[in-house]
Order: C-alpha cells, then structure tokens, then sequence
C-alpha cells in the first residue's frame, strides 16, 4: 500500500464505524417509509438482514442491481453462468420497490430475489450468514461500502459489472475519493459499459477495468401472459397504437399534447400510457380530461373502447404487455431532467419502434 492509498484508508474507516452507530437511524427511517406506503410490510424484514426465502443448496452467485432495469439486464448473464453450471442457484437482489413486484414473471429458473439489506453490519451479518453467496456481483452503479466490505472480509469473490459511471457521479464521488478507492479494490473484476465510464472509474481509484459492451442488448424480451395479450389483440383490433412508457410529468405534457393531435387527424390512435410511478395516475388523470381526452384506467379492470383515447397503464410489470400491442414506443424521460431513460427497453420487450425527443 503506497502512502496516498494509507492516507485515504481513514474515510472507508470512517463510513464503517458511521454505519453502525447509524443503525437506530436506519430503522426509523425504515419504519417511517412503511408509513408512507414506500415499503411493502410483508418483505420489509428483508431490508434488515431477515431472509423470507429458504437458501437453495449447493452453489450460490449473489448478483446485485437497483432496480427492475439493471435487474433484467442480468439474464443474460445468469443464463450464461447455468449454462456452465446448471445446478448453479442464483440470489438476486435490488433496492427498488418496484422491481420485485415486476421480477416475479420474468426471474430466471432457479433464482431467488430479495431485497438487499440496508448497509448496515448487524443486517449484512444476518443476510451473509444465511445466503453464504460463492461469488457476489454487482452492476450499473449501486455500490454500498459496508455490504462490499462485509462480503469480501468473507473471502467472498466480487465482481462489478455492467458498470456505469457519468462525468457528474464521478465528479461527486471524487470528494469521497480515499473511500471508493478502498472499495473498489476489492473486486477481483471490473467490467465498464463503456470507455467513458472505465476512464471515470480508473480516475476514483479502480485497477484493471475492461471495457465490454452493455448486457442490455442481449437481454430476453420481458415475460407477458399469452392470455392478456391475446385479450387486448382482439379488443384493440383496427386501432393504431402507439406506448408512452416510464414517463414523468414533463413526457406526459408532450405525449397528452401529441395524443389529442392524433385523435383529432385520426380517432383509430390510442395512446396507451404507461407512467413510471403508477401512483401519479391520479394527477395524469386530471392532465388528461384537461386536455379533453377520454381515458380508461388499468388499476380499475377497464378496457380501452371504440372512443377510448387514452388507456393509462398504471400497474406494474406489464411492460412486455404493452410494447407488444404498440407499433410505436416513446420512451419516458426524454423531455425533463431526467436524460431518458434506456432505449433499449422497448427493444427488449417487443416489435415497437423507440422515439426519443428527436423524433416526437
């Protein structure tokens, strides 16, 4: 170790002597997004360490992502880690909500997912004691220092891949310098997305990093029920439609604006839009009939009609649903601050095309 790597060691001492007088705080912050409805009661044990899956036996890879995108961007992986060992079990897990209540059709044989513990060592130490992982590999940019820590302190093998890192995240994470370069040392690989994103992770400290292509492109398409959509196909028979998915406030002021566009050339358009956050509908609802369009809501169990305008798509995990009924997909994010989300999600889950702001 040279004398700048001694030097920073203190703050990756730091955050982990940090993280264990935080625990209280962890817990109440818990308890307070339970109120809130942001957790979901019966799997919150999982975020403390208490597994609600039984660990399978034998081998073991723990594969770790934020959310339901990065999470399905691992199939390929996995499939290809089963393909040489097909007794091999997988653990994945994530930290978003959302992802498990859409994971449920589209895990792959032989996987298990829970949410990953909060980074604290008391939760870590419950959550490696049962699952006992052979292997850990994390993706995209959801790194906690603890968890990492705690597993290779084990003699766990990490790997990082998918990875991902912009000028703005590198930029912040640079102030924390010392720490990421301590927790970047432990993976035994690294694999970048990109050159971009290898130059970034190279500059916070990591050694060896490859460049390989993104795992999204070979992703599977999202899961769908043969039923529904067979259902939807024969109700939707003669409309063009067109999919406004993972859309945001600023996508949905666009998108409302196109559809009424549409309607008035030609009343055979349906939108079906599908917001990132379901529980905003009541706000598009009220955008909608602003715009005096008529619309017809999935939570409720209605199905588009004849004058249907709009069908608003909020649930979760039907993604592969709806991209197979549109010729057209406009992927949300495009028109605020978020920069878009990936394109290759509508590529991923059926035959629509993908628009960004470009082509709306």
């Amino acid at each position: 170790m040279n004398a700048r790597s001694a030097d920073d060691g203190w703050q990756l001492r730091a955050y982990l002597a940090a993280r264990r007088l935080a625990q209280p705080l962890m817990r109440a912050v818990l308890a307070r997004r339970l109120r809130q409805g942001k957790e979901d009661p019966a799997r919150l044990p999982e975020k403390l360490g208490r597994p609600t899956a039984p660990r399978p036996a034998g081998r073991l890879v723990w594969l770790h992502a934020v959310g339901l995108g990065e999470v399905l961007a691992l199939r390929p992986l996995i499939a290809a880690l089963q393909a040489e060992d097909p007794a091999l079990s997988v653990l994945i897990t994530s930290t978003a909500r959302s992802s498990a209540q859409v994971l449920g059709s589209n895990l792959p044989a032989g996987a298990v997912h829970q949410f990953l513990p909060l980074d604290g060592p008391d939760f870590l130490r419950r959550f490696l004691d049962h699952w006992r992982p052979d292997l850990s590999i994390w993706s995209e940019q959801d790194l906690w220092p603890g968890a990492i820590c705690d597993t290779a302190a084990r003699g766990v093998p990490l790997a990082y891949v998918n990875a991902r890192i912009g000028a703005r995240a590198a930029a912040k994470r640079a102030r924390l310098g010392g720490l990421y370069r301590d927790v970047l040392g432990r993976f035994s690989l690294i694999a970048a997305q990109d050159a971009g994103s290898a130059g970034h992770l190279r500059a916070l400290g990591a050694e060896s990093v490859r460049v390989m292509r993104s795992l999204k492109p070979a992703a599977a398409p999202l899961g769908v029920d043969p039923a529904e959509l067979s259902r939807f196909q024969t109700a939707l028979s003669g409309r063009k439609i067109w999919v406004a998915a993972s859309t945001h406030a600023e996508d949905e002021a666009v998108v409302i604006a196109a559809a009424r566009a549409l309607s008035a050339q030609d009343p055979s358009w349906l939108l079906i839009l599908a917001p990132r956050l379901p529980a905003r509908a009541e706000a598009i609802l009220d955008a909608l009939t602003a715009a005096g369009l008529s619309s017809t809501r999935r939570s409720t169990g209605g199905m588009p009609e004849a004058t249907t305008q709009v069908y608003l798509a909020d649930s979760f995990g039907e993604l592969g649903l709806w991209y197979r009924l549109a010729r057209i997909a406009c992927i949300g994010g495009s028109f605020g601050p978020v920069g878009g989300h990936n394109p290759l999600g509508s590529r991923l889950s059926g035959p629509a095309g993908a628009l960004g702001p470009r082509h709306a």
